[in-house]
């Protein structure tokens, strides 16, 4: 996959590689213009106009969107998407393409979400089929194929083209997200997704319009991803000063909970990146604390990341009813699966929901 060399611009060389939008997300409006419903913005995109992610736009009234190329690879762990209770010690082919429609200042994936907002990302597309996507994941042993680094809500049909191989040839499919959904997207989704992961940054509708969201979008998401039968696990950046209050992350919590208490919740600890240079760092002790309200709010399975070996029970899965211990971790590195194929504690039999098994 050997990257593009030309002297366009960015811009330039991306509207080259499009496809007409699906007629899913789009409604055609007077005059050639067009409304999008990739994301929550829901933008209305007037003719050779672009919508707030940059990447979809109105080419004389057909909307044009991301294809054919990828912009970051890896096989990884599955567990660093992170899915914990998807095929425990598995991996993910993860692809992902260029632009957000969200602009957080600690973006630690700025180098492809942010690219068309900052020439100092340089990162460019490689031309790349669903076919030969799905090969490579042959190649490298992965069980699930998912969409990420920028916001795969925005690339929505690339994607979807790639599930469609993916799926047939017997891997699972995810979508790691934002969360800033529609309920056109996720409908469409659906037929070829099995697993979303959403990022809860905040309670505050301040503060995601600081980061160009609408808190009450990302609310209803969590309960539409649920509601679809999409297997969800959510995450919460935990930040200094900016979400790591003990009421906001109890309104989290309880939010959660009021969905499905099986969902399971993510509070990882943030590092210093891009724009955010003057929170602290998140301590050991902070995300103990964040899985605490947790499990006060009722939530059965409460995950504390990026700190392996110093947040004691928080890496690990235990069955909620009678505490056996079922997945033990250390990071990304799985020590012990005791879950059953068929999602059971061995021990009680109770059901720990998720999915086990490749099948």
């Amino acid at each position: 996959m050997p990257p593009i060399t030309t002297s366009s611009s960015l811009a330039e060389v991306l509207d080259e590689l499009t496809i007409e939008g699906a007629p899913e997300l789009t409604e055609q409006l007077a005059n050639q213009a067009l409304k999008c419903y990739a994301c929550g913005h829901r933008c209305l995109i007037k003719e050779g106009k672009r919508g707030i992610c940059k990447v979809r736009f109105n080419d004389s009234g057909h909307l044009r969107v991301p294809a054919n190329y990828v912009a970051a690879l890896a096989c990884d762990p599955t567990e660093k998407k992170p899915f914990f209770h998807v095929l425990p010690g598995s991996d993910t082919l993860t692809f992902g393409m260029l632009g957000c429609d969200l602009h957080c200042a600690y973006c630690q994936n700025w180098l492809t979400s942010q690219a068309l907002r900052d020439d100092a990302a340089g990162t460019t597309p490689n031309v790349v089929s669903p076919e030969r996507l799905v090969t490579m994941a042959k190649a490298c042993g992965a069980a699930m194929v998912g969409s990420s680094y920028n916001e795969p809500l925005i690339t929505a049909e690339w994607a979807v083209d790639v599930f469609r191989v993916a799926r047939p040839a017997g891997f699972r499919t995810a979508f790691i997200s934002n969360g800033n959904a529609t309920p056109q997207v996720l409908d469409y989704l659906r037929p070829w997704t099995d697993c979303y992961k959403i990022d809860l940054k905040s309670m505050a509708d301040k503060s995601y319009r600081q980061l160009g969201g609408v808190v009450d979008n990302i609310l209803e998401t969590v309960r539409m991803v649920h509601e679809r039968g999409f297997w969800e696990e959510i995450v919460t950046l935990v930040i200094p000063g900016f979400n790591d209050s003990r009421d906001e992350l109890r309104r989290a919590a309880e939010f959660i909970a009021s969905v499905s208490p099986d969902i399971p919740w993510h509070v990882t600890a943030f590092h210093q990146d891009y724009r955010m240079r003057e929170n602290a760092n998140t301590t050991a002790q902070q995300l103990i604390g964040a899985c605490e309200i947790g499990r006060e709010a009722g939530l059965r399975y409460i995950y504390a990341g990026n700190l392996p070996g110093r947040v004691g029970r928080w890496e690990h899965t235990y069955c909620p009813h009678c505490d056996e211990l079922l997945v033990e971790r250390f990071g990304y590195l799985i020590k012990k699966v005791r879950v059953t194929p068929d999602g059971h504690c061995p021990s009680c039999k109770t059901t720990i929901p998720g999915i086990w098994s490749a099948n």
